[in-house]
């Protein structure tokens, strides 16, 4: 295939040309698809600052089921705890020791519907089999807390959401329509993290999940474009290479 731009001619096969266009097409896919991610990025960033300027939300049975909208956002809740069964997240480690997030049903005055409280991280026994005691006093409250999605793992495997027959039960990861069925009602699909100054609690050092920021996606984004123009670079070099050898 040859083509004539002016006084430069070009010249390479038909195969060159189509790998170079999937290849061009790629690379400018890719750099776009950064530069999507750096604005999604900007976006999330910005509504997370929001929600902890915010005003503390009132929590109650009416409140909108939204974990990405309401993450981060302080909140107050009004109810009594049901301790009939709490649950220990498994795998959290906390300082370099194994342990457990204690998760405890709450149900909101008002209604038949709960949010379950994250109360913190407990050690747990060299021998797995021994569970903590996690006995309380007081469990008609008003608590304060902050709204965030449950602990993520990599991979979920089969059965990991299903709470074990102990008591408390222990699960994998959290899965809130699951728990629900256990307890006979409704869950909210996001945690409370209990308040450092809230009592019945364990060690309590709530973290904010790291994002990469939008700047780098920038950068990734005109290392894709940068490539891109290299390629074309060699490709026109190349074909031009290929005319004069003729």
């Amino acid at each position: 295939m040859t083509v004539k731009l002016g006084s430069f001619v070009f010249s390479c096969s038909a195969f060159l040309v189509v790998v170079y266009l999937l290849l061009l097409t790629l690379l400018l896919n890719l750099g776009f698809w950064q530069l999507n991610r750096a604005e999604e990025k900007r976006v999330l960033i910005e509504k997370q600052a929001q929600s902890m300027e915010a005003a503390a939300l009132r929590l109650s049975v009416v409140t909108e089921d939204n974990p990405d909208g309401l993450r981060y956002r302080k909140a107050t809740v009004s109810g009594h705890y049901d301790t009939r069964l709490q649950f220990l997240l498994d795998n959290q480690i906390f300082k370099g020791k194994a342990g457990y997030f204690v998760l405890t049903p709450f149900i909101i005055e008002g209604g038949n519907k709960a949010v379950l409280i994250n109360r913190g991280w407990i050690a747990a026994n060299p021998d797995r089999h021994i569970l903590p005691d996690l006995g309380m006093k007081n469990l008609q409250v008003v608590l304060s807390g902050r709204i965030n999605h449950f602990p993520s793992v990599g991979i979920k495997l089969a059965g990991a959401g299903v709470p074990t027959q102990t008591s408390p039960a222990l699960v994998q990861i959290v899965d809130t329509e699951i728990l629900a069925k256990k307890l006979g009602y409704p869950l909210f699909s996001f945690q409370l993290e209990l308040n450092a100054n809230m009592p019945e609690g364990y060690k309590r050092e709530w973290l904010i999940t790291t994002l990469m920021p939008p700047q780098q996606h920038f950068g990734y984004a005109m290392q894709w474009f940068g490539l891109a123009t290299a390629l074309t670079f060699l490709f026109f070099w190349y074909s031009s290479k290929n005319t004069h050898d003729d």
